[in-house]
């Protein structure tokens, strides 16, 4: 750098949306951007940049089913929910998977996701103790990628190819997110399923779950929305906040992604999205609370989902709080 060059503007920090208390001391924070929206879909509250664009991760699982059903695959019930799911690989979730893959002639043979084993640590004990390993359809993302074969082999598609951001599925599916956040896609990148993700903003991700749940009885996001509000545990699993908060406070819409994203809508078009900067998925439990608190929701399961403990030896000796 020259004497003339002017110093390169360093762009501030995020602002902190939760804190870890240990013993009374705070020993770390965690930064993030979020959104709130009024009923009306106006910005209620913001922190951080909630307009810059973020990977929404599984978050964009709803508009991915949408365009699934766009493309002309008949799904409902618990098919479509899981068809927007991040299940939890316990076993009901896994019979589904296989079934819907039988139906279309199709095997886990067929999916490109990443061997893995089941997202909840329960039940992962569980797998590895009767002996099985990693493989593709315990992948959290193996419904959605099922779903994503079904309507290709309903429409004559290479189902090789299912995962190339220029196959004609992933690119209905652009047109779809795009469509819901009310914004351009600004990114295209690769989930950590294989497949391709569009970055968009949270106001635009907050946007997007607020048109699910007020779109049009019949339509496409409507059917993703209804499928997923019913049958909740198979969006998550039995352990999840995702399948409480739908559970417990009836017309909401609730959908986590990695790297701590989140998105909510309520039945009348309030809704909320936020990302933690470093991506620790511990943070999101306070605050998804502290959010849904200053929405107004009024429900025993805001404190269970927002109940976060730090252990020493056995006992309980701090927390991860909210601090917005």
């Amino acid at each position: 750098m020259t004497s003339t060059d002017a110093p390169a503007a360093i762009a501030p920090a995020p602002p902190v949306l939760a804190e870890v208390v240990r013993s009374g001391f705070t020993e770390g924070h965690h930064r993030g951007s979020l959104v709130l929206l009024a009923a009306d879909g106006s910005v209620e509250y913001a922190l951080g940049d909630p307009a810059a664009p973020v990977f929404p991760r599984s978050s964009n699982k709803p508009m991915q089913a949408a365009a699934i059903l766009r493309a002309g695959l008949e799904l409902s019930g618990e098919r479509l929910a899981l068809a927007a799911a991040s299940h939890s690989g316990e076993p009901f979730h896994l019979e589904l998977v296989a079934t819907m893959l039988a139906e279309h002639g199709l095997s886990a043979d067929d999916l490109q996701t990443p061997p893995d084993l089941p997202l909840d640590p329960v039940a992962a004990e569980a797998y590895l103790a009767a002996g099985n390993v990693r493989e593709r359809i315990t992948m959290n993302c193996s419904g959605k990628h099922a779903a994503m074969l079904a309507v290709c082999v309903r429409n004559g598609w290479d189902t090789a190819s299912y995962l190339d951001p220029a196959h004609p599925l992933q690119l209905l599916i652009g047109q779809v997110v795009a469509e819901a956040a009310g914004e351009p896609v600004a990114s295209l990148g690769t989930d950590g399923c294989g497949a391709p993700l569009m970055a968009i903003g949270l106001t635009g991700l907050a946007r997007a779950f607020r048109s699910f749940v007020l779109a049009e009885p019949g339509s496409a996001e409507r059917r993703v929305a209804d499928a997923m509000r019913a049958h909740p545990e198979y969006v998550a699993g039995t352990r999840r906040p995702d399948t409480w908060l739908m559970s417990e406070v009836p017309g909401t819409l609730s959908k986590m992604g990695a790297e701590a994203v989140q998105a909510v809508a309520l039945a009348d078009g309030r809704a909320l999205a936020f990302k933690i900067d470093d991506g620790a998925t511990r943070a999101l439990g306070p605050v998804l609370a502290r959010a849904l608190g200053l929405l107004g929701v009024d429900a025993p399961v805001v404190a269970r989902i927002g109940r976060s403990p730090l252990l020493g030896g056995a006992a309980e000796v701090g927390e991860i709080r909210a601090t917005f």
